[in-house]
């Protein structure tokens, strides 16, 4: 049975190859008819009249009276003239719009920014330990200008494993006593560190307990300044200081030997100029003279040392007040601020050793370490309480020095009392 349509014949078809043909050879290309119009086929060549007569194509050009027609097959150029082509055809890429890129870029750091700011804050002020509350001091001096700082290194070995112990020779006394005690006021007329020996002569006024909260009346008692902290803590020391100065301290900054020495490891350790060589059993320390980077341990030794030195206490107050602003003036460093990996470290260090008050904010204490940092730059000065002698082992104050510092201090004027 033929299934070629009518008059389509063997003839028609020629020599084929495909289904049904005996060779196992593929079949040719087939070209695909062109519609053309104009008159209509002779007969007998109709659409059931035999294979219309295909038109030959050179170059894209058929025979016929279709030269002018281009299939856009030999040019490449079949859908809009190639990519990027100018002829209009196509979509375009528009041009980036730089001013609109940079525009959102900008906002997105300022709000990455300002969300780590923030997250920062909350995260630093909840590690704060105010555990110190003022309200229970009784009988407080008037406040003056600028603000006071009472600083103090306490001996608490709390943190401290019996390996640390040894390693930084703080010995394990129970409790904790005062192992220096500073005033640092800051105003207009630059910061002034003050240095109160511990082995000031001081008198214990009337004080009402930080536990009992009951009122113990002042008996006159002579004693040396960090007896009052041994006695009831923090508020009595302020209570004490408040008294026997006249100056009234708004805020209160206590650390321990552990916090002391993480903090200088954080801050990748902190360079000196040591004035003198120093070797002491007692407090592990052996310096040479010269500007050198203490580590923790090290720096622990050096601000804790006075048996080696000429003038025990007032020379180890010297001591601490120099590494204070020098550890200040690390902290507040480009390379400490700006890195994460040092600056986090080293705030985690920090405000977990702390204690403060109960008023102290963040603010506060980055003031305080400013104003220190300050001290070692030249803007402001450093000194031990004025003295005026000794008695029984106990520092007299000169008293008439004293009042004219607390003067100058509670008026935010430049100091011009000078100490030992």
């Amino acid at each position: 049975m033929n299934d070629w349509p009518e008059a389509w014949s063997d003839d028609n078809r020629g020599r084929r190859y495909g289904r049904g043909s005996a060779s196992a050879q593929p079949e040719s290309p087939r070209v695909m008819r062109q519609v053309r119009r104009g008159q209509p086929a002779p007969p007998g060549q109709g659409a059931y009249g035999g294979v219309p007569q295909q038109p030959q194509y050179v170059d894209g050009h058929g025979s016929g009276g279709y030269d002018d027609y281009d299939s856009g097959y030999n040019t490449g150029q079949v859908y809009g003239g190639g990519r990027g082509g100018g002829d209009g055809y196509g979509p375009q890429r528009p041009a980036p719009d730089w001013r609109r890129r940079i525009k959102w870029t900008a906002i997105t750091l300022v709000t990455v920014l300002f969300v780590t700011t923030v997250a920062t804050y909350f995260w630093a002020d909840s590690k704060l330990n105010r555990e110190v509350d003022l309200s229970k001091v009784i009988e407080r001096p008037e406040e003056g200008e600028g603000t006071n700082y009472l600083i103090v290194g306490s001996d608490s070995r709390e943190g401290l494993s019996d390996e640390d112990k040894k390693r930084l020779r703080t010995g394990s006394s129970e409790g904790k006593r005062t192992d220096s005690v500073m005033i640092l006021h800051t105003g207009d007329n630059g910061p002034t560190l003050i240095s109160l020996p511990r082995d000031s002569n001081v008198e214990i006024p009337t004080f009402k307990g930080s536990e009992s909260g009951k009122t113990y009346q002042g008996t006159g008692r002579q004693v040396k300044l960090n007896a009052a902290y041994a006695e009831d803590g923090p508020e009595l020391l302020v209570r004490t200081v408040e008294f026997n100065t006249g100056l009234h301290i708004d805020h209160y900054v206590e650390i321990g030997f552990a916090g002391f020495a993480n903090i200088v490891d954080a801050v990748g350790g902190v360079e000196i100029d040591i004035p003198q060589d120093i070797k002491d059993t007692k407090s592990g320390a052996d310096l040479k003279k010269g500007k050198q980077t203490l580590n923790g341990e090290e720096a622990l030794a050096f601000v804790r040392t006075r048996y080696a030195l000429a003038g025990s206490d007032l020379d180890r107050t010297k001591n601490q007040q120099k590494f204070l602003s020098a550890l200040a003036n690390q902290v507040a460093t480009p390379g400490t601020v700006l890195n994460p990996f040092r600056l986090y470290p080293t705030m985690s260090a920090g405000l977990d050793s702390l204690i403060v008050d109960k008023e102290m904010g963040l603010f506060d204490l980055a003031d305080m370490f400013w104003s220190m940092k300050g001290v070692s730059g030249g803007e402001g000065t450093s000194m031990n309480m004025p003295l005026a002698g000794s008695s029984g082992g106990n520092l007299l104050w000169d008293k008439d020095k004293v009042k004219q510092l607390v003067n100058q201090l509670n008026n935010d004027e430049k100091v011009t009392v000078t100490g030992d």
